[in-house]
């Protein structure tokens, strides 16, 4: 399978060390051609730059791309962190208010008591004074009357 220009250079090294003749007592010790192998290392180095730059470009463009990923996960984390917030204030406002329209009843509930209970309480005050005063009239009325009759009665005797 064939690569960039590198990569076959390589493959064409690494062939050449493989058929190589092996120095006797040399401990996997090879000869070369030296002008065949320096020629194939300069080639290697014309090659390298245009493949280390597409190298860097790529790197590049993950690093970019990578931190555009942290960038829009930050925002949208951001987002979601205001958006927890105000959830939160809601409810806590949602609560504060339930609680306040929930003392605002009892209060109100407490005040009616009140009301029907002094209410109540003038009433039958009222009723008691008005008890007293017609039975007062009545005892002066029921004394007018007694006193009339004896008034006729004495009108008619004399």
């Amino acid at each position: 399978m064939a690569g960039t220009p590198i990569d076959e250079l390589i493959n064409t090294l690494y062939e050449m060390v493989e058929d190589a003749w092996a120095m006797p007592l040399g401990n996997d010790r090879c000869v070369l051609e030296r002008e065949k192998v320096l020629d194939i290392l300069d080639e290697v180095r014309a090659n390298l730059p245009s493949d280390l730059k597409m190298a860097r470009e790529i790197v590049e463009k993950r690093n970019d791309i990578i931190a555009a990923g942290k960038k829009e996960y930050e925002n949208l984390k951001k987002q979601a962190d205001e958006y927890a917030k105000q959830k939160v204030n809601d409810h806590e406002i949602t609560q504060e208010a339930r609680k306040k329209a929930a003392e605002l009843v009892s209060a109100a509930e407490q005040r009616a008591k009140d009301v029907m209970r002094a209410a109540g309480e003038y009433c039958e005050d009222a009723m008691k004074r008005t008890e007293d005063v017609l039975g007062r009239s009545l005892e002066e009325l029921k004394q007018s009357h007694v006193q009339f009759r004896q008034a006729i009665r004495e009108q008619n005797n004399n």
